[in-house]
């Protein structure tokens, strides 16, 4: 069942009010549309209700867009907002027939409305203004509009059915759910939970976990300092930092991440994967595009169809398990630290046209296939520093690059690690600048 339904509860409380007791909107006077076009005709639905901090806005609109402000009183204060056209002759009963309920309750307060069954052909745009003490929590839906809202000290559970969903700093936990529109927010101090059917998401920092979903767009992450979970259906994913495991997976695009700590799997169709540091074990799977790991502390394990795999492992690694690297067309270069304690088994399956170079300071063996007996793989094999996990390296067709992580490496290896970092940034960046700037869709009706 999805989450929206549970605002059912909230429909019918607002709607049966209106059953009982007259509506609380206080609605001003009918004037001509902004900038006096006099093809449409506006109302007002105001009203002032005293709350107190700490408690929260219930919202359900059948439609509008949703707006939400703070302020530093102990108040709500709304304003629904009416425009159509005023050519029809039923344009006036239309914005006389919209119903709008508001009232207190133990813990905070109900805003409902409903708009008239007919519309007579007329098309109606209706927009909520409602302002909250700062601390407040608040529960919006909308079944078509977007959803905008300032920062505030609680929590946010928003649904519509296919707008846009965007907000400041949340000190709080979140849920947010759309149909089809993007989702962009700013940092959030508790979990966060975000779904939409197929637009981008965004987040800066989250102070929880988090579980993003979207059916078909980019998904955009500063940082996660709980669990994180990230699903697209093909759309390319962008993390900056997390801290304590992550998951992703994208049915083709590619995925980026900068630093990651705890269990790391991240899994796409087609797209390339790039690490630029690994803390924890990490597993990666790429039906057709190129593996990049720039450093390396601890168990890996990466595949890919059709592209290369290069990892550097980092001076200071710690092997949890076995690693494993595995291509089937494509070169793969490890870069291994000289005191690493590791058992090496790497294989070209048809080694004909492809070779193993293999760092002489490694002093690893070198074995070539019998060719009478139709065998031409090449193997490199052997223990380094006493052995330790196996690292298993195989490419069908492709070259097998075994080299040293020695300082001047290393030093290398750093320089492309901020380089990437810095581009990683940047990326995200413009990502969320994209997203903010996109131009919401029309009211709907």
């Amino acid at each position: 069942m999805r989450h929206k339904i549970s605002y059912s509860a909230i429909c019918i409380l607002a709607l049966a009010a209106l059953a009982v007791m007259p509506a609380l909107a206080r609605e001003s006077g009918r004037h001509k549309g902004a900038g006096g076009d006099a093809n449409r005709i506006t109302a007002d639905k105001t009203g002032v209700l005293t709350t107190s901090e700490g408690l929260r806005l219930h919202l359900v609109t059948d439609i509008g867009n949703v707006k939400i402000k703070t302020q530093d009183a102990e108040s709500v204060n709304y304003r629904v907002h009416l425009e159509t056209e005023a050519g029809g002759s039923d344009a006036q009963r239309l914005l006389d027939e919209f119903q709008v309920v508001a009232r207190e309750t133990e813990d905070g307060v109900v805003i409902g409305s409903r708009s008239p069954e007919r519309h007579w052909g007329q098309r109606l745009s209706v927009t909520f203004e409602v302002t909250i003490p700062k601390n407040y929590s608040v529960d919006v839906a909308t079944a078509g509009g977007n959803i905008d809202f300032e920062g505030f000290n609680g929590r946010a559970i928003l649904a519509t059915d296919g707008g846009n969903i965007t907000g400041g700093n949340l000190d709080g936990a979140a849920r947010v759910t759309t149909d089809g529109g993007n989702i962009t927010l700013k940092d959030v101090t508790g979990d966060l939970v975000a779904t939409t059917g197929g637009g981008d998401i965004s987040a800066g920092t989250v102070g929880g976990s988090a579980v993003l979903r979207t059916g078909g767009g980019l998904v955009r992450l500063g940082s996660v300092a709980g669990i994180g979970r990230i699903e697209t259906g093909g759309g390319n994913i962008y993390v900056g930092r997390s801290s304590a495991g992550l998951g992703v997976s994208t049915g083709g695009g590619q995925i980026e991440v900068g630093e990651a700590a705890g269990i790391v799997r991240a899994q796409t169709g087609g797209g390339g994967i790039r690490i630029v540091r690994s803390i924890g074990p990490t597993r990666l799977d790429t039906g057709s595009g190129s593996i990049y790991l720039t450093q390396a502390e601890n168990a890996v394990r990466a595949s890919t169809g059709s592209g290369g795999i290069t990892a550097w492992f980092s001076r200071g690694a710690k092997l949890s398990g076995p690693c494993k690297l595995e291509a089937g067309e494509g070169d793969i270069f490890v870069y291994l630290p000289k005191m690493l304690a590791i058992t090496v088994d790497a294989e070209i399956e048809l080694g004909s046209d492809h070779r193993v170079i293999v760092d002489p300071s490694l002093h690893l063996k070198v074995i070539y296939g019998d060719r009478e007996e139709r065998n031409n793989a090449i193997r490199a094999e052997g223990s380094l520093n006493g052995g330790g996990e196996t690292l298993v390296v195989r490419t069908v067709s492709g070259n097998i690059h075994l080299l040293v992580n020695d300082a001047e490496s290393e030093k290398k290896q750093m320089e492309i690690l901020q380089q990437q970092m810095e581009q990683l940034r940047r990326q995200l960046g413009m990502q969320l600048l994209k997203l903010q700037t996109q131009t919401p869709p029309p009211d709907q009706q």
